[in-house]
Parts: structure tokens; sequence; C-alpha cells
């Protein structure tokens, strides 16, 4: 049994690592600004800000495993706010690697992007790469080992607007179409949250140590088709709508134009189908609404 903190483990993918922990009989504590419905009755929750090095420090104690979810993800949200976004994120990931090192943590884990390799996603992208590299001097520094975890593009329970399949369902649900700010022939490989979880526990092995992941789907996707799977899946009672794009803040097949220290691909034994994880979280969807009507 290991003693994880998790910091953002009130949100999407993080929630969803919590469970994995506690699943396999980890002592897990959550620090994130807001508790979350999901939590699992035997985790510790913090209510805390990483911008507060005090409080970060604090809840660091008797722990000697730290996940970093924390942090600014919209994209639209990092290109308005600047600041917010670089403070936040270098910031509070810094505070808590300074506390790391002073509880001697055996492995740190920081949840970054695949838009590392890239010229694209804004403030969001460098202050990623940012982070990236304050780690990796981390443990250059101070010997703290660490796995750094790209994530794609995730998408499946307990997402919400910000999370782009959730939002174009969401509109196909109650508007009768999706909008996409693209042509569509945009190519994505999309990873349901439960295999992003479980391979974000599998990445604690000694073999992953003082490494980046990437964690991907295992099907490339390209959106305009998966925008017509959608449709079908409603009947093709649905309008699909294209606008165009600002190209610097999405990239087009590959986001690899960039180059950052090399990450192996991880995968899972076995995969959530595309569709079954769009018609879950149309489920959830359905599940949301009818809680509002209550």
């Amino acid at each position: 049994m290991k003693k994880v903190i998790v910091f953002g483990g009130s949100g999407f993918i993080g929630s969803h690592v919590v469970d994995e922990l506690c699943k396999e009989g980890n002592d897990v504590t959550v620090f994130d600004i807001a508790e979350s419905p999901y939590l699992p009755k035997e985790v510790k929750f913090i209510k805390g800000d990483i911008l507060d090095s005090d409080k970060v420090n604090a809840a660091m104690s008797g722990n000697n495993i730290v996940y970093n979810f924390a942090g600014k993800a919209d994209l639209d949200t990092a290109a308005s706010m600047p600041v917010e976004t670089i403070t936040t994120n270098v910031i509070g990931n810094t505070n808590i690697l300074e506390a790391s090192r002073r509880h001697k943590i055996e492995r740190f884990l920081f949840a970054s992007t695949v838009y590392v390799y890239s010229n694209a996603g804004s403030f969001y992208r460098s202050s990623k790469q940012a982070c990236e590299l304050i780690v990796e001097d981390y443990h250059k520094q101070y010997n703290l080992d660490y796995t750094i975890l790209r994530y794609g593009s995730l998408y499946g329970p307990r997402s919400n607007a910000s999370n782009w399949i959730y939002s174009i369902l969401k509109e196909a649900l109650e508007k009768g179409k999706i909008t996409r700010k693209g042509d569509g022939e945009e190519v994505r490989e999309y990873v349901h949250v439960y295999d992003a979880a479980r391979l974000s526990i599998k990445i604690l092995d000694s073999e992953y140590k003082n490494q980046c992941v990437m964690i991907t789907g295992n099907q490339q996707t390209r959106i305009k088709d998966l925008m017509l799977m959608i449709k079908e899946m409603l009947n093709n009672e649905i309008e699909l709508v294209f606008l165009g794009v600002n190209e610097e803040m999405h990239y087009e097949i590959t986001p690899y134009n960039f180059s950052p220290k090399l990450a192996k691909k991880i995968v899972g034994d076995y995969y959530i189908d595309l569709g079954q994880g769009f018609l879950d979280t149309l489920n959830q969807i359905h599940k949301e609404k009818l809680i509002a009507v209550k």
C-alpha cells in the first residue's frame, strides 16, 4: 500500500485516477479547490489552492507518491487568460515540486499533454512545456524521481462543457446540431478516461521512473467521421456545421513539430470502444438533464 496525494483529484481525469488508486488498496488524499461528489468515502479531502505553498507543504506530510492534475486546462480559457494560466500551472506545479522535495517523495507524477509536441495550444501548451522542464530540473538538482504523463484527447463520464466530446454530444441532444471549429479533417486519437486512468496507475512500475509517457487512444479518428458517427447514433437528425478556426489553437493531424524529451507510448491489454464510450457519455448527459428537471 502506498500513501498517495492527488492534487486536482476532484477533476475529470484526476477523480478517475483516485478511483483506480483506491481499487489497488492505496491510502489516498485529494487536494483540490472543490470537493468532488465522486470521491470514494475512504479518501481524505483537503480543500486548498496549489498557489498556497504553505498549505501544499502541510498536505504533503506522510505521503510518498504525488500526482498533479491541478491547473487550467481549457484551451480557450488559457488563450484569454495568460497570466492566470501561467501563474496557476507553472507556479502551482513548482509549489508542489518544492514540497515533494522537502518531504522526500518517492515519485512525482505530472499530468502534461501531447500539445507539448506542438506549436499550437497557446499558453496552455507553453505552460505545460515549462512545467516539464522544471520537473526534469528538480530531478537533476535534487534527485526527485518523476513520471510525466502526456495525455491525448480524453472523453467519458464526469466530463463537462470544457471537454469537446461532451460539449458536442450535449449540443447534438439539445440543439440538433454539432458545431466544429475547423473543416473536420483533423485527426485525433481519443482515449476513454477509464483506459487513461488505468494506465496512469500502471506507470507507477519502476520501468516508467524518470520517463515521459504518452497516454492516447488506439484508434485514429478523423473529426468529420466522428461527427458522422454521432449523427448516425441520433438517427441522422442532426446538422453538422464547420466553422473557421484559429490555427494557432489546434493541430491538424499531428502535434509533432516541437521536440521535448521523447516519450514512451503506453497501451493497455484492452480498451473501451469509441462508439460505446460515446453512448455512455450520452447517457451521462441524459441523467444530468433529468436531475436538473427534478
